[in-house]
């Protein structure tokens, strides 16, 4: 620690008195901040961050700053509690932790013996970094079934890179790219993934040129240098057009084509099939705006692409991510400095290993459902969830009879909502672990209380692709709460499987970095550990594909029986793909725009989070709001084939006018009725989640493009 940071800390505990200070790790977002947590009289009472950390910096968002606005919460959920009376009913009774975890495996084991284990599913939501710790108890347990957004986030970028060039390519913000190219993603908000704001803003600083593609004017639109706003869905014809303009004028770095890639020819004759006449048609953008941002990127080197979840919440979502890397590739920005790198982690026992995914056996693998439908996301222990609702509702292909959910609230985040919900009420039995009573919790039998990251020791960015590793150090207790890691670990030894894990959780992170030489005790006084860094490892190693090469053409799809190579697919509502829907519902509908405060369905109860977003919001044109007789600040219904809900209104100059823009993830905590008004704004009351919108490889959801009405509330 440098000393200009020691004086900084040791002023605070001084000036306010505080007891103690702890560096951790936050996870308040995907983020994960390096912090300084000030603690007096047992109690946290100020996070700030931590400037010897190479992740942030020093930065903190408005989240990880209110982070003890929900530990400290008087709603929050601090013991386990059992529902008395019907599901949905609101009343609730305080049971111990060894009431409540018997239970739990008393049921679990009933359903594995009645049903088999695939009759049980687990799952996890975004961002809690428990999903190793899952996986290991689900594969070792016997079920094949774990529901996550891995369809449909991250999951997809992860699985598409480990078959086109052998892992999730980063962006290598601290050698300065040249150019950038930020794809349906909004850094400075969102924090994504492996992903902060502050490098991104640095980088701009230093002169970095910028495309932007957004349908909607974010602040980095606004500073571009292209801003190519394409017709939402149309992210894959808008990238075969961009590559078809690299290799038509030989923009491409002939090296890297000649020596590393496998499948140029067919590559070539696939992108010639866009010609900038047809992408302007499809996208909306101008061709010579397309030409523009092509060149731009192709001859400004080093240069990388900072994409998000917004292209893969659509039928295009393996393709998007697919073209996205090959644009890295063939012109040479992969694995380059500055570039996009494929990192090396630490020497420690690795997610997949922890996972004990080789240990599920193969007859109950092929149990895994919707395994034949999406094959892709199969492969990587990746399941649609309408496949678990189907087996609830219609007991097809099997029954599910126990969901046990853990920081995940599907009845907000799951396509088609309504029918979530059913498949939730009729589960024979639910258990869910989270820090609040949140509309899918309300419809459990058994609600654990969860430990937020400030109560629990864990090994930071784990999961992550960047190649570093953090302590996260637990600060506090609060009540009762446990964290996922603990509590999985005490139910594992209850139903069985005593001998796969540890006496406590502190031994399994020993496990985890034990090939490092290293114990918790040592790694907890570190700042970090990080991975060999190095540049170009294929002109030594080559890639980690089957070809050992960077597969334009890939063989795994290929054998999966998928076009090898990227293509277009119309998303499945739109004025072209369903003309007679769009007389009734004229526009298209986008979601799920990053807000500073929230985290999904999350921080809603935070007072000054809440005061940043007090209601959900639409963004409308001004032209498309006069001609609906709309205000601003107006209630409106925007309505869908499948239901309807209630937004205030925003007029906003920023899209286009066919165009309206809708936030996701909408319930109110502060409403006590036991449903906390989930149906009221809930985006996914609009959206589809039929087998047949979804992407062929991976089964994501096309959540984010809709076609609907909307019109002012009637008072």
């Amino acid at each position: 620690m440098s000393e200009f940071t020691y004086s900084n800390w040791a002023r605070e505990m001084e000036v306010y008195g505080y007891d103690s200070m702890v560096k951790s790790h936050c996870r308040m977002c995907h983020g994960g901040c390096g912090v300084l947590v000030y603690v007096k009289d047992g109690k946290v009472k100020k996070i700030a961050g931590d400037p010897d950390c190479p992740i942030n910096h020093g930065t903190l968002c408005t989240k990880g700053l209110a982070s003890t606005e929900l530990v400290y919460h008087p709603d929050r959920l601090t013991h386990p509690v059992r529902r008395i009376g019907p599901k949905g009913s609101g009343k609730w009774e305080r049971i111990t932790w060894d009431e409540a975890l018997d239970t739990i495996a008393e049921r679990m084991l009933r359903y594995r013996d009645l049903h088999g284990a695939e009759s049980v599913v687990l799952g996890y939501g975004t961002g809690r970094e428990n999903e190793a710790v899952i996986y290991r108890f689900a594969n070792l347990f016997g079920s094949p079934n774990v529901l996550t957004a891995g369809h449909f986030c991250y999951g997809p970028r992860i699985a598409t890179s480990i078959i086109t060039c052998g892992s999730n390519p980063i962006v290598d913000y601290e050698n300065h790219p040249k150019c950038i190219m930020v794809w349906g993603n909004n850094v400075v908000i969102s924090n994504p993934d492996c992903y902060k704001g502050e490098p991104f803003s640095l980088a701009l600083d230093e002169g970095a040129k910028l495309i932007v593609v957004d349908p909607r004017l974010t602040r980095a639109a606004a500073r571009a240098n292209v801003w190519l706003q394409l017709r939402p869905g149309t992210d894959a014809a808008l990238a075969l057009g961009m590559c078809n303009v690299i290799v038509n004028e030989e923009l491409y770095d002939k090296d890297f084509v000649e020596n590393f890639v496998h499948g140029w020819e067919p590559f070539v004759q696939r992108v010639n099939e866009y010609p900038l006449e047809r992408v302007e048609e499809i996208t909306w953008v101008p061709r010579d705006k397309i030409r523009e941002a092509a060149r731009l990127y192709a001859t400004i080197k080093p240069a990388a692409i900072q994409w998000g979840v917004a292209i893969e919440q659509q039928i295009n979502c393996a393709d998007n991510d697919r073209v996205l890397m090959l644009l890295m590739g063939i012109t040479g920005n992969i694995d380059r400095m500055g570039g996009q790198v494929l990192f090396r982690p630490p020497n420690i026992r690795n997610v997949g290993q922890f996972g004990a995914h080789g240990m599920l056996p193969r007859e109950q693998r092929d149990k895994r459902l919707g395994g034949d439908m999406f094959r892709l996301a199969s492969r990587f222990s990746i399941i649609n969830p309408k496949c678990v609702w189907d087996a609830i509702l219609e007991e097809k292909p099997y029954p599910v009879k126990m969901l046990f959910f853990i920081s995940s609230n599907p009845v907000m985040t799951r396509d088609n909502a309504k029918e979530v919900y059913r498949a939730l009420e009729k589960a024979d039995f639910m258990a869910v672990a989270d820090f609040f009573l949140t509309p899918t919790a309300e419809l459990a039998d058994i609600v654990l209380p969860a430990a937020t990251w400030l109560e629990m020791d864990y090994i930071a960015d784990f999961w992550k692709r960047h190649g570093y590793i953090l302590p996260r150090r637990k600060v506090i207790q609060v009540g009762e709460c446990r964290s996922d890691h603990e509590m999985l670990n005490d139910l594992a030894h209850r139903v069985g499987m005593g001998e796969h894990w540890w006496d406590d959780f502190e031994k399994a992170l020993d496990w985890i970095l034990e090939p490092a030489k290293l114990k918790w005790r040592d790694f907890k006084e570190m700042d970090f550990l990080r991975g060999e860094v190095a540049y170009e490892k294929y002109r030594e190693e080559g890639f980690s594909t089957p070809t050992r090469k960077f597969e334009l053409y890939s063989t795994v799809l290929e054998k999966m029986g998928y076009d090898p190579l990227p293509q277009y697919r119309e998303t499945p509502e739109s004025p072209y793909s369903a003309p007679e829907v769009y007389k009734e519902y004229p526009y298209i509908l986008i979601t799920g725009k990053r807000l500073p405060g929230f985290f999904h369905t999350e921080n809603r109860q935070a007072p000054s989070l809440r005061e940043l977003h007090r209601d959900p919001i639409v963004e409308i044109h001004p032209d498309t709001a006069g001609r609906e007789g709309i205000k601003q600040g107006d209630w409106v219904v925007i309505e869908s084939r499948r239901g309807r809900i209630r937004h205030r209104a925003m007029l906003f100059a920023g899209l286009d006018p066919r165009i309206v823009a809708a936030q996701h993830a909408w319930w109110f905590p502060e409403k006590k009725d036991p449903g906390h008004g989930w149906a009221e704004s809930n985006v996914n009351i609009l959206t589809d989640n039929s087998y047949e919108t979804c992407d062929p490889a991976m089964g994501a959801s096309s959540v984010r493009t809709l076609l609907c009405k909307i019109y002012p509330e009637k008072t």
